[in-house]
């Protein structure tokens, strides 16, 4: 397969390598993107999971709550002139309102349901019709419904982040709903993948391994250590991921020790208040996550058509 400039341009975005590195890896892997970041991680090359998510397009988050119940949705946009609009905004809001209320498993479905604000359309109909309003593109990307019996959201940044925390406890009071609300926005912060190491699957385990063995392999002198050290080598880093990843195993970023963790701070509100508290679920949403802005060079453009 005829590797192009676009393909290495792309793949150098996703993971920060060099340009020859990126043409190596997609030439080794065919072409095959997925499988030439992998080749980048396991030579070193490439920290694809803090690359690959670069937020490139515009939009906002909105979340709707009732009672135990909360949803939350990301509304994308091509300017961020239009995400700060307030037609906009009323929109996605509406949208966050349809998608508490949605039985939709998929956003097929969801776009096909009848709109909530006028049942003479249906969602995608006046999502089109907004596009005509606003005569901006925009896309309903994304949406996710939460049941607990104690939900808490949080939205940052004008919407750029929105979070959803659910969580069971004896009580439902302000001082459990505060701690709780400092938990979405530890979730906001700092993006945990998990709540706990036990959400962590053996297959994601045995991949990371394998990836931290190649890296260490690649490099002489870490080769040349003996199998025990190296397996304690990577046990260490995985340890180490675990407590970036996992959201209870994070150090909290309002502790001030600087050594207490979300789940320490946690027990500590659940004490306080005689109570137990468990963080069960969290939903982060970000706008543009994994999303490439359209990169516009209005000379290149020009250049172009006259060039054609």
């Amino acid at each position: 397969m005829a590797i192009t400039a676009g393909m290495v341009k792309e793949l150098r975005e996703l993971t920060g390598a060099g340009m020859m590195d990126c043409k190596k890896a997609l030439t080794e892997t065919n072409g095959n993107m997925e499988e030439a970041v992998e080749f980048l991680r396991k030579n070193g090359q490439a920290k694809a999971e803090k690359k690959a998510g670069r937020i490139a397009a515009e939009g906002i988050c909105r979340i709707a709550v009732d009672g135990g119940k909360a949803a939350v949705v990301e509304v994308n946009s091509e300017t961020d002139f239009v995400a700060k609009n307030e037609t906009f905004q009323t929109f996605v809001e509406a949208v966050a309102k349809q998608a508490l209320h949605t039985n939709a498993v998929d956003m097929d479905a969801f776009l096909a349901e009848n709109w909530e604000e006028d049942a003479s359309k249906t969602v995608k109909e006046a999502l089109v019709e907004k596009v005509a309003t606003i005569g901006e593109n925009l896309n309903i990307r994304r949406f996710e419904v939460v049941e607990a019996p104690i939900v808490v959201d949080y939205l940052h940044g004008g919407g750029r982040i929105g979070v959803i925390v659910a969580a069971e406890a004896g009580v439902d009071n302000d001082a459990v709903r505060e701690a709780l609300k400092n938990v979405a926005m530890q979730v906001a912060a700092l993006t945990p993948k998990y709540v706990s190491r036990d959400e962590v699957g053996d297959d994601y385990i045995a991949h990371e391994k394998e990836i931290l063995l190649a890296q260490i392999m690649n490099d002489p002198k870490e080769s040349a250590k003996p199998q025990k050290v190296i397996d304690g080598m990577i046990n260490g880093r995985i340890n180490k991921e675990l407590k970036e990843i996992c959201l209870l195993d994070q150090i909290y970023v309002r502790a001030e020790d600087g050594k207490q963790t979300v789940g320490q701070y946690i027990a500590q509100v659940a004490k306080e208040n005689g109570t137990e508290l468990k963080v069960t679920k969290f939903v982060r949403y970000e706008t543009g996550e994994g999303l490439e802005k359209k990169n516009e060079d209005f000379a290149a453009e020009v250049a172009a058509q006259m060039n054609a």
